[in-house]
């Protein structure tokens, strides 16, 4: 007699685990044996063969999704034989229809999906199918009810009708009369940009230049998701021309706000905090593809100002330099030629000129503004005795230079652009390997949670011990960035605490429930006659880009899908919107480009430090680390609870667009698992 309950399927019998897991699916699962085949056989009906294991995340989240779903498990019990199988108890099965995906061109992972013949021939398969159509993905439903038609309509020449299959179903995946933005539209976005970058000096045509960083990072995501080296090129020609240009303060580093030439040559000498924090990140990526040095020396030189002229004594950082000073533009950053002269003498200030560019009529208004830019392109790099010789001369130039009448100094502390600040400071200094930087954040960031904040609440502004609150959205968007950022850097889990907490704050008081998207002010703050909402970036990238973000990587890190399905609901949206000028919407771009192809790594074990640094050395645009060297680090609830229960002696697993692949225990492993699921 059998023991199976009523309320069960055929797969309480079995032994596995992940078996068990799916006992109580509405879906009609068969486990693999001639039974199932059989059953095919004798009703005409195609097989759906499903293939995963305990420890995969987007195996539990397809579950949740659609095979715990009683209308889904509707039309899979009507359509086909439904088959689960656990691959680590059948990888003879797993290998033949993995082996068959890859033939077929498609990238493999798991849940592995495929459709079958009655006999067990494979004809078309995927990974994971989200529950509704999204981002150019077609429904799960849709996929059960075309591989159905085809198998009915056309049984003798289903394989030579997949194209037509996999054209009705892109059709399906982007109906008439809606945005779909997936995965092909970023692609040709990124080429429309790359058509508005100045070939020779790099930056967006024309004058005035901005760096535009949310742009030049989309253009960065377009190299990595399609291997196009040009696009890596127009960055780092970019950087390299802002790095030797006016714009940058080549005595005391950090970089001004924008140039009002073509070539970067003449700055608006003003520096803001979050210009350097957003070039701070672009210089690391930079270096850690390219290992140029003057990249390297950018972000230390930019540190270097930030601590020695931005930071206030508390640890947090100022908001601005003012471009004048005694009442003139810049005059506190040019020079003439007789004063280098007078500070270091006729030889090295002859040296010293023809390197950056000092002449008698001088490149501004009768004065020099110091640069490089006459050295390109460059065909060799000078040699380090060379280097060393300029960088002892920009010292005492730094040191005179300190003695004239400095620019004002606005040093209120803002909680959205120190969020910037911070996590620019976590991301980079993990990338190339500078504690002091990551110090620096942590240090910032504890003075704005003491200071700047009223139980999960952010203000806005601080100085002199007085807060403007309540905050916008734009602080607690970048501050929870921030403490993401440290939480992958450090592994501490008072920063993924505080972010969640600062995340349900942002939820209560900012959210637009029509929308998913964020206002800018809170919904108990000083009455305005609206509430703004506006979804472009502007000198910083959006809040409601950032927020989605932050969703995604919560998704991971707290373990809980809400927050996925919030930034889903968030780009659902806005995308409509962002559809009619997708230029000033990059940011919202570069977070769909997150939430589509990041790579989620789960460290798991006591002995996983060599692990956990091959994992945080992968760039940190597009990689989600969550360090757990025990169960008891996690809620129960955490989909990763149990693949670290198994993983004592150390592993990572990975899972890259929603797809997972076998644990891994050796550094190399985790790039290679990266590389080959995206690839």
């Amino acid at each position: 007699m059998s023991t199976i309950a009523a309320s069960e399927n055929r797969l309480a019998g079995e032994t596995s685990p992940y078996l068990l897991q799916h006992k109580h699916n509405p879906v009609d699962w068969w486990p693999w044996g001639p039974d199932a085949l059989a059953a095919a056989k004798r009703g005409h009906k195609p097989i759906l063969l499903s293939v995963g294991y305990a420890a995969c995340h987007w195996c539990h989240v397809m579950a949740h999704e659609s095979f715990e779903d009683d209308g889904v498990a509707a039309v899979m019990n009507e359509l086909f034989i439904n088959i689960k199988v656990d691959r680590e108890e059948r990888p003879d099965i797993d290998h033949i229809y993995m082996s068959a995906l890859h033939l077929m061109g498609e990238q493999g992972g798991w849940p592995l999906t495929m459709f079958l013949t009655p006999d067990g021939e494979p004809v078309w398969g995927g990974t994971y199918f989200p529950k509704t159509s999204r981002y150019g993905r077609p429904a799960f439903v849709d996929v059960l009810r075309e591989i159905a038609r085809l198998f009915r309509e056309d049984p003798d020449r289903i394989n030579a009708g997949r194209r037509s299959l996999l054209a009705r179903l892109a059709e399906q995946a982007r109906p008439e009369g809606r945005v779909v933005v997936g995965r092909p539209e970023l692609d040709s976005i990124a080429g429309r940009f790359a058509g508005l970058i100045d070939r020779t000096h790099g930056g967006l045509q024309g004058a005035p230049k901005f760096p535009q960083c949310s742009i030049l990072e989309l253009l960065w995501r377009a190299g990595v998701r399609t291997g196009d080296a040009n696009l890596f090129d127009l960055v780092e020609l970019t950087l390299d021309r802002i790095s030797q240009g006016g714009i940058y303060d080549h005595l005391g580093g950090g970089f001004s706000r924008y140039s009002v030439d073509a070539r970067w040559l003449v700055p608006h000498f003003e520096k803001m905090l979050y210009d350097n924090a957003q070039l701070l990140e672009l210089l690391a990526l930079a270096h850690a593809r390219s290992a140029n040095p003057l990249f390297r020396a950018r972000a230390h030189e930019t540190v270097g100002w930030l601590a020695r002229e931005m930071t206030i004594p508390a640890g947090a950082f100022s908001a601005s330099l003012d471009a004048d000073s005694e009442g003139e533009e810049g005059k506190f950053y040019v020079w003439s030629l007789d004063e280098i002269r007078d500070v270091l003498g006729p030889d090295d200030a002859a040296r010293f000129a023809q390197v950056y560019d000092i002449t008698p009529q001088g490149n501004f208004e009768g004065h020099s503004i110091l640069n490089r830019l006459n050295e390109l392109p460059r065909s060799t790099a000078r040699s380090e005795a060379d280097e060393n010789r300029l960088a002892a001369m920009r010292a005492k130039l730094l040191g005179a230079r300190d003695k004239r009448v400095r620019p004002g100094l606005d040093d209120k502390v803002l909680a959205d652009w120190n969020g910037l600040m911070i996590a620019a400071l976590a991301n980079a200094g993990t990338l190339l390997e500078e504690p002091r930087w990551i110090e620096m954040a942590a240090r910032a960031f504890a003075f704005i949670a003491r200071e700047m904040t009223r139980g999960d609440r952010l203000g806005h502004s601080w100085r002199d011990g007085r807060l403007l609150f309540p905050g916008l959205a734009s602080d607690f968007a970048a501050m929870i960035k921030a403490a993401l950022a440290l939480n992958e850097a450090t592994g501490e889990r008072g920063y993924l605490d505080q972010a969640v907490a600062w995340q349900r704050a942002l939820d209560r008081h900012y959210a637009d429930p029509q929308t998913g998207a964020y206002f800018l002010t809170a919904d108990d703050a000083e009455g305005l006659v609206l509430r703004p909402k506006p979804t472009t970036d502007d000198a910083v990238p959006n809040f409601n880009a950032l927020a989605a973000q932050n969703l995604a990587r919560l998704a991971v890190l707290a373990g809980d899908d809400h927050f996925r399905q919030a930034a889903d609901r968030l780009f659902d949206g806005i995308l409509p919107m962002a559809a009619q000028n997708l230029f000033s919407h990059a940011a919202l771009l570069n977070a769909l480009d997150l939430r589509l192809r990041a790579a989620e790594i789960v460290v798991a074990g006591r002995d996983a430090d060599p692990l956990t640094q091959a994992a945080l050395r992968l760039p940190f645009l597009d990689r989600i680390v969550l360090r757990a060297p025990s169960a008891d680090a996690l809620p129960p609830s955490h989909p990763a609870h149990d693949k670290v229960a198994a993983a004592p002696a150390g592993a990572a697993f990975v899972c890259v667009a929603e797809r997972c692949s076998l644990p891994g225990t050796e550094p190399e492993t985790i790039a290679e698992a990266v590389a080959a699921m995206r690839g």
